[in-house]
């Protein structure tokens, strides 16, 4: 049994009971992923062929990357409020029997002036180096969760990983990356650049979408027949407010379809309300009800851009990615 605490929106399985469950039967290695909106732990046990399985994973959104896309500067409680996830996270994977932990940081910190600080005290914090990916690393760790989920040999895939503060999209054949980028459009970002209103005014939602669609233009079309996969939290959430979730369950939004009609009807669902209808929404995490309008919008754009009619959602991502590469 896994162990996954998604803050207090889910009901999950007590602290400690994965521990047990799977005691004693083999190596087991730790990721922590510092995003612009979350930091996200994972603890998995290492199996004879090299692949893992998750025993406890937690998520709390401490939005690193509030005010960056306007200041380029980390605010002093986001640090704050970072480090301390990141030191409880890097107590428990120990507590959980981790024998190594990999620490990474994406966009906020690659794109604030004070992010080389900001890294100083999480590596303390977690008493491991700290790495910051660059949008081509990330797209690569992406791709290599997805891939190892969702390719098979001669299968076109399209990887999209909508962040807080960038997208990364990824296109490859069986295991060979084809083309990668990441684009400087994430939910934290786009929110605080167009969307002020409460709920978003339609003329905010026109300037989110045109500026969406500039920043996508040079997006190119992906392999024929490509199976389109969405990873983080954006794609997940949705899934969760589709299905109506009240208690996370991994194991019905892993591998879940969402239609681009879907995706469209719920981003006008959600820019109809304002945050505080958006809070109480099953499926959705308070912390995320302000941002989630514009990550809607950013997958619709994608999958628009793309030709895509559809999306298979991964509960999984670059801590996925980082496992696999630094210990598989």
């Amino acid at each position: 049994m896994t162990t996954r605490t998604h803050g207090p929106d889910f009901v999950v399985a007590p602290a400690g009971a994965a521990v047990q469950a799977v005691a004693g039967m083999g190596k087991r290695f730790a990721a922590i992923d510092v995003g612009t909106n979350t930091v996200l732990l994972l603890v998995a046990e290492r199996g004879e062929d090299g692949t893992f399985s998750a025993v406890e994973e937690r998520m709390e959104i401490t939005r690193l990357g509030r005010g960056v896309d306007r200041t380029r500067t980390l605010a002093p409680g986001a640090i704050t409020d970072t480090v301390e996830a990141v030191e409880r996270f890097a107590r428990a994977a120990r507590a959980a029997g981790a024998e190594d932990l990999v620490l990474t940081a994406t966009s906020a910190a690659r794109d604030a002036s004070n992010g080389a600080a900001f890294l100083r005290a999480a590596q303390e914090a977690a008493g491991v180096p700290a790495h910051v990916l660059s949008g081509d690393e990330e797209a690569a760790l992406v791709w290599e969760s997805a891939r190892r989920d969702f390719g098979r040999p001669g299968r076109s895939l399209a990887v999209v990983d909508v962040g807080g503060g960038s997208t990364e999209l990824v296109y490859g054949v069986g295991e060979k990356r084809i083309y990668a980028r990441s684009f400087d459009v994430g939910a934290v970002r786009m929110t605080e650049r167009w969307l002020r209103g409460d709920p978003p005014q339609p003329e905010e939602l026109r300037a989110l979408r045109a500026d969406l669609a500039g920043q996508l233009a040079e997006l190119p079309p992906p392999p024929p027949g490509a199976t389109l996969v969405g990873i983080a939290g954006t794609v997940t959430t949705l899934v969760a407010i589709h299905l109506g979730l009240r208690t996370w369950d991994g194991r019905r939004v892993h591998g879940f379809v969402l239609g681009l009609d879907d995706v469209r009807r719920l981003a006008a669902r959600l820019a109809s309300m304002p945050v505080g209808e958006r809070r109480a929404l099953p499926g959705l995490p308070p912390k995320r009800a302000d941002v989630i309008v514009a990550g809607a919008e950013i997958l619709a754009a994608v999958m628009e851009r793309i030709g895509a009619g559809a999306v298979t959602a991964s509960d999984r991502g670059v801590r996925w990615g980082m496992l696999y590469r630094r210990f598989g």
